[in-house]
């Protein structure tokens, strides 16, 4: 079968080769991608490329080896699936704890965005509590998890306001009922939750939007650089504020994966793709991706030959 593997070249981030099918393990289903989505953060994993790196955390399929010890989905199933990676291939082994069933109604292609950004969006708004008539600022929101978010937490009855690299990224969250700044110093507090992905300078100065007693989830560092704070500075601002550490990872996934299906389903969760492309147009899509030429999602098909 065809994999794509990391090449180390930033211009083209990865190749196929070709390499023998995966053997599932016990309580593993052997799925047949139709769909994988890439993520940020791999993009950068694929500019010093681990040995053994093979990327691939969201995919979408069809089972065609059910899993011996009896669990999961049979042959012929339509899944989402959230492997430990593997994925950028046309056939991956998942633990069958990390699947959830495809009803009729909900494509491939949005199956695909769904499963990291998605986790990520329902684990951290869980993490934040209830949100209903709750001010939450949310930074880092242009990308996949940030649209999530967004439209998960309005409609649990959050006044949300999210910060957007540009006019442009914000449109769509903006169309979700969120107030959208591009600054972090532009968003008017104080805020019961703060919702803070960018690392770098903004962390401490969402830290002096949250009120008195709030709470500040750090869940990632977008920027690149690393957070400092000046705790003398915090002496002047909110008391008694509680900052959380954040990491959407721990498997089982399948009932996360399942609650996001039910929900694209009937209308609720609106995956945002800015691209669709075969799978042989993957590395140039990293590359836009990296370079943040995509708004949303970005899914690739292996129909088409490598």
């Amino acid at each position: 079968m065809h994999r794509l593997i990391p090449t180390g070249d930033a211009a083209r981030p990865v190749a196929f080769a070709e390499v023998p099918q995966p053997v599932p393990e016990e309580g593993e289903a052997l799925v047949k991608v139709e769909a994988f989505a890439l993520n940020r953060g791999e993009t950068f994993l694929l500019e010093r490329p681990e040995p053994g790196l093979l990327p691939g955390k969201d995919v979408a399929g069809l089972v065609v080896q059910a899993a011996a010890d009896g669990s999961g989905p049979g042959i012929g199933t339509r899944v989402v699936g959230h492997p430990a990676r593997g994925g950028w291939a046309e056939y991956v082994a998942v633990p069958t704890h990390s699947l959830a069933v495809l009803p009729d109604g909900v494509d491939s292609v949005r199956a695909a965005a769904l499963p990291l950004a998605g986790i990520t969006a329902l684990r951290l708004l869980r993490a934040a509590g209830s949100t209903a008539g709750v001010r939450v600022l949310l930074t880092g929101a242009s990308g996949g998890v940030g649209h999530y978010v967004t439209e998960l937490a309005v409609a649990g009855g959050a006044e949300l306001t999210a910060v957007t690299a540009t006019p442009e990224r914000g449109e769509r969250l903006a169309e979700l009922g969120a107030t959208v700044v591009h600054e972090v110093a532009e968003a008017r507090g104080p805020f019961d939750v703060v919702l803070e992905s960018t690392g770098g300078p903004d962390l401490a100065t969402a830290l002096t939007q949250v009120r008195p007693g709030g709470l500040l989830v750090w869940f990632g560092q977008a920027s690149r650089t690393p957070v400092s704070l000046d705790f003398f500075r915090l002496l002047g601002g909110p008391e008694g504020v509680t900052i959380r550490h954040f990491h959407y990872a721990g498997a089982p996934y399948a009932a996360d994966l399942a609650a996001l299906v039910r929900l694209v389903e009937r209308g609720r969760l609106h995956p945002e793709i800015g691209r669709v492309a075969d799978w042989s147009q993957t590395a140039e899509t990293l590359v836009d991706l990296r370079e943040r030429r995509i708004r949303g999602k970005a899914v690739l098909l292996t129909g088409g030959s490598p």
